[in-house]
């Protein structure tokens, strides 16, 4: 078992690192990392179950981010609960954004605001495990990990390997917590962009050095085979060819977002000089060229992404917070949600967009917003869903929904509802005993 490390700089309020990471057994070990991922993902897709074409990017907001000035501003509401940086009126009448999202507003018709997302844990770990999985687990605040499988890696065991190319079903840019397979098992674990099998997929060395590696290889194979009296090797050997086959394949180029059409290129760079330009997370460049990126591995089949893009604790100064923060990332959000509509590709990959937790409806002392999980930040577009619109109310002054609570399970249950997973689906723990993924969520009725 082998600890992958992420490079996000910095703490959190309460300690926390921000340098998650991951066990991935096998899937960091060199030569054996693509192999064994092939074969356990082709496994998965020969077991006949159906699976749809369909893929989540989900753009993940660490520190948590507040409600008020993204996506609900409540100008109406006293100055000392209304959104800080104003409010910004968006092409969908009567549905107003916080003021740092103009370009956002610019495609609200193709997006939908959740307004009353909620949860019991406003603790950075815990609220993050809830989210990501579905399930509240307190001892995720003081590093406990992860209790329950997180909704990239039941789509890996669920769906298998669902792209021609080889590409692996779950890909992340930048840890989560939570978005690991628990204890569904390594085979289902992200493949990291930044991690030693994505490098296994460059070639290191010149094209005739290859080939000598390549004849190495096969003698080491041959060797292996005489002493492997179960005969083992023999069934690992195709995997080893089809992984060599899939370095030397365009595969590899779905990374490279140099290949873009240039004026595609250009629409995701972001030249606002606002934000951090993307340092201190894995991927190519800003944020705009992750999500450009996710966009490019969802058309090849790739069926869960995350990219991660910190920076929300802000218990202080949240008007100046949210200036050098929101830019980047309203303007990756518009031109990943233009993109996909443009490209007719809308209907089959869903963004979401959400953090841990909310932020206190009132400012603080410090003129910020402390962790506030009774109300939460949660916006989608695409992946067939019915946009243009907001879904539930929160009371007056921001401070938990109006309306009936939707909840991780419920965004769970929508996720599914788009990646074709059954609601009832049940994997084995490690009792051996069925452990539904699903209990209690079910669709969020008004964009199902």
């Amino acid at each position: 078992m082998l600890n992958v490390f992420g490079s996000r700089a910095g703490k959190t309020c309460d300690g926390a690192s921000r340098r998650d990471f991951l066990k991935v057994g096998a899937l960091g070990m060199g030569a054996l990392s693509l192999p064994g991922l092939l074969k356990a993902r082709s496994e998965q897709a020969l077991s006949g179950k159906p699976t749809k074409n369909t893929s989540v990017v989900w753009l993940w907001l660490g520190g948590g981010p507040t409600h008020v000035e993204t996506f609900d501003p409540k100008m109406s509401a006293p100055v000392e609960f209304r959104s800080t940086t104003g409010s910004v009126k968006t092409n969908v009448a009567g549905i107003e954004l916080g003021g740092t999202f103009e370009q956002t507003a610019k495609v609200a018709d193709k997006m939908a605001f959740v307004r009353s997302f909620a949860h019991t844990n406003s603790g950075h770990g815990g609220g993050t495990h809830y989210v990501m999985t579905g399930y509240n687990f307190v001892a995720a605040d003081n590093g406990g990990g992860q209790s329950k499988p997180g909704m990239g890696s039941i789509l890996a065991r669920h769906r298998g390997a669902n792209a021609p190319s080889g590409l692996p079903t779950y890909i992340r840019m930048g840890n989560i917590l939570g978005d690991g397979p628990s204890w569904l098992g390594s085979p289902y674990a992200p493949f990291d962009v930044a991690g030693r099998a994505r490098q296994n997929m460059n070639l290191q060395v010149t094209t005739d050095r290859l080939g000598e590696r390549k004849d190495l290889l096969k003698g080491i194979d041959s060797l292996n085979r005489d002493i492997d009296k179960s005969g083992l090797m023999n069934g690992l050997d195709s995997f080893e060819g089809q992984a060599f086959d899939l370095i030397m394949s365009n595969a590899k180029d779905t990374f490279d977002i140099s290949k873009e059409n240039p004026k595609t290129l250009a629409k995701y760079k972001f030249n606002g000089g606002s934000g951090d330009g993307g340092k201190g997370r894995a991927g190519s460049g800003g944020l705009g060229e992750q999500m450009l990126m996710a966009r490019r591995l969802c058309e090849a089949g790739v069926g869960f992404v995350t990219v991660q893009y910190g920076g929300w604790d802000m218990h202080g100064q949240i008007n100046t917070g949210m200036k050098g923060r929101s830019p980047q990332l309203d303007h990756a959000i518009a031109a990943f949600v233009s993109d996909c509509a443009e490209r007719g590709i809308d209907k089959d990959i869903l963004l979401v967009v959400s953090g841990e937790f909310g932020r206190t409806p009132r400012i603080n002392q410090n003129a910020g917003r402390d962790h506030w999980a009774p109300l939460s930040t949660l916006a989608l577009a695409g992946g067939g869903l019915k946009m243009g619109q907001t879904v539930g109310e929160s009371t007056a002054k921001a401070e938990v929904p109006k309306t009936t609570p939707i909840g991780p399970q419920d965004l769970m249950a929508t996720v599914f509802h788009v990646l074709g997973i059954p609601q009832d689906v049940q994997f084995k723990d490690p009792s051996g005993r069925p452990s539904p993924m699903i209990t209690g969520g079910k669709p969020i009725a008004e964009l199902v």
